[in-house]
């Protein structure tokens, strides 16, 4: 039954999207749509994206110190392993579930409250392609922008770990500095925006399709967000560990 049930879902979601990627009706709604959207998404993430990367970067910096006790490696250990910590993984795929949670329960609750008033339902006596008015400026906003939220996100982490090393002096700052600058592949960077791609595409699109499918009344949306967050969160995880294989191989 279970089974069953992904397989309706799956089906559902293509459809959903086959509707959602047509050519607007007007694109100059589609703009401001755009406009709204992008500042919704991803302009309101920038603050708790940097926070936390901030954060993370000094930990990682605090705990890399407390196990880099061996004296065959060098000082500028620290920082090359940071940066690669913050680079590969954290910045995408970590900052991709917390995203999820954020962006992911919004959109779900939007356009699920939407659907439960009967807004959408109007748009579609209208002859409005509902699914492409309300769902693409949401899916191109996340895509187009999720790299720059990426990129915020590896110069915060750096920061933070920067400022550990700055404030305990282990290992000293022009170390750390000269550790973030070893070995440093720009592939990498190219790496975390492809995957940051999929990642945006998901967050988008999954939240998307639980709030538009809705029935019921206000318990329901609750639970769509719910589900919104988990189904978006797992696909993430499942996409990374693929997108790493493929990528990096």
């Amino acid at each position: 039954m279970i089974i069953n049930e992904w397989i309706t879902n799956l089906g559902r979601y293509m459809l959903l999207m086959k509707r959602v990627f047509t050519k607007p009706d007007r694109w100059s709604i589609f703009g401001r749509q755009f406009v709204n959207e992008t500042y919704n998404l991803v302009i309101d993430s920038i603050g708790i994206v940097c926070l936390i990367s901030v954060f993370i970067g000094a930990v990682c910096c605090i705990q890399i110190q407390m196990n880099l006790f061996s004296p065959l490696l060098p000082r500028f250990t620290l920082g090359a392993t940071t940066r690669e910590i913050i680079v590969l993984e954290f910045s995408s795929a970590v900052m991709a579930l917390i995203l999820s949670g954020k962006v992911g329960s919004n959109i779900a609750s939007e356009i699920g409250t939407m659907r439960i008033t009967e807004q959408i339902d109007a748009l579609d006596v209208m002859g409005v392609n509902s699914a492409n008015y309300l769902i693409l400026p949401k899916i191109t906003a996340m895509v187009l922008f999720m790299p720059i939220l990426v990129i915020f996100s590896i110069a915060c982490g750096l920061i933070g770990a920067g400022l550990v090393a700055y404030f305990t002096g282990n290992p000293s700052i022009d170390t750390y500095i000269y550790g973030i600058q070893a070995f440093f592949d720009p592939g990498n960077i190219f790496y975390a925006i492809k995957k940051s791609f999929v990642f945006a595409f998901l967050i988008a699109s999954i939240p998307s399709f639980c709030g538009y499918y809705v029935k019921g009344g206000a318990l329901q949306v609750g639970r769509a967000s719910t589900q919104a967050v988990v189904t978006t969160s797992i696909m993430v995880l499942l996409s990374d560990v693929i997108l790493t294989k493929l990528l990096l191989a």
